[in-house]
């Protein structure tokens, strides 16, 4: 009696000591990070778990959108997004459900993950000051509240108020410095303008090796990506608050999305993403930090030097966004 075909493969597949990759199971993402930084990622998966990514990449809003339109007929399973002011909105929005996972506890610190478990940071991004080498000295500055001094009058540029990683700063410091420093901090900022603001923080950095300003804020994977490209720009990162606070960080992350029909498999990708295996991965392909804190930068990041980060936790960053957005419209930043 000859065996079915298929049978055949399942005792064959027994005898090799392997299992046919593609009945592993399959999840689909939704990432508003770009193809090109994600694509490796999930594929290393497959090939280490046999587990077929399905993925769309959009802008975040957009995904939200599509999410909340879909309901509990949506296919995806897990969001990958920016900011945790965009994962927080996505929390809020219900499209994201808990997951309590001692593995992500353990890997994730507590101020780089949602309190309610609905949302883990899994890279870290910078957003510091940048400066042009051959008109500052880094004895010359201090802090992001000592942009607004009048030593830095015309001499700063900025990325517009619009961008959700300037919201997310400004919201975090609403939590540091309260809503009238804060003010004061941001209405000063738009004295010691030297220029409009910009609409990427590419620009912002060619700006001032150009010499049309001499200090900025920027994301440092905005530097790393020009820098690559440009070595010889006369542009170095400053961390600042290094005596106080620490400097301002956010996140790229991921949660599972409420309606996923694949919640165990899910989770299990989430917690391999915050493995030191997975961490290098993740954070190098955008020149960005690995959240957790076994996991050493990349060499190139790691050669910017070392800094003490903010520890206030980025729930807040969501949480006050709303706050910041109209403390910036009252303080003229554009």
């Amino acid at each position: 009696m000859k065996l079915p075909v298929v049978r055949y493969l399942v005792l064959a597949a027994g005898v090799l000591g392997f299992i046919i990759p593609a009945w592993a199971g399959e999840l689909t993402i939704y990432s508003a990070r770009k193809e090109h930084l994600v694509k490796p990622i999930f594929d290393e998966y497959t090939k280490k778990t046999g587990v077929r990514i399905q993925y769309l990449t959009d802008k975040a809003p957009a995904l939200l959108q599509r999410l909340k339109a879909e309901g509990n007929n949506t296919k995806a399973d897990l969001l990958i997004t920016v900011d945790a002011g965009n994962l927080w909105h996505a929390a809020q929005e219900n499209v994201l459900q808990p997951v309590d996972s001692e593995i992500l506890r353990k890997n994730i610190p507590d101020h780089l993950r949602d309190p309610g478990g609905r949302w883990y940071g899994l890279s870290i991004r910078a957003r510091t000051i940048v400066y042009n080498t051959d008109k500052v000295k880094p004895e010359d500055l201090h802090s992001y509240q000592d942009l607004a001094s009048e030593e830095w009058k015309e001499r700063l540029v900025l990325r517009t108020s619009q961008k959700v990683y300037n919201q997310s700063l400004v919201a975090m410091l609403l939590v540091e410095n309260g809503r009238e420093k804060t003010k004061n901090i941001i209405e000063g900022w738009v004295a010691n303008l030297s220029a409009p603001p910009f609409s990427s923080d590419t620009k912002v950095l060619e700006s001032i090796a150009a010499g049309l300003g001499d200090v900025g804020i920027v994301n440092t994977y905005y530097y790393g990506r020009l820098i690559k490209k440009k070595p010889d720009l006369p542009l170095a990162l400053y961390w600042p608050d290094q005596d106080g606070e620490g400097v301002h960080v956010n996140v790229s992350g991921a949660g599972v999305t409420a309606h996923s029909r694949n919640r165990e498999e899910a989770v299990k990708f989430l917690e391999w993403l915050s493995s030191p295996e997975a961490q290098s991965l993740f954070a190098d392909a955008n020149m960005e930090y690995p959240v957790n804190p076994k996991v050493k930068p990349h060499s190139t990041v790691a050669a910017w030097g070392d800094f003490k980060q903010n520890m206030i936790s980025l729930a807040n960053a969501g949480a006050l966004q709303k706050d910041a957005v109209k403390l910036m419209d009252e303080a003229g930043y554009r």
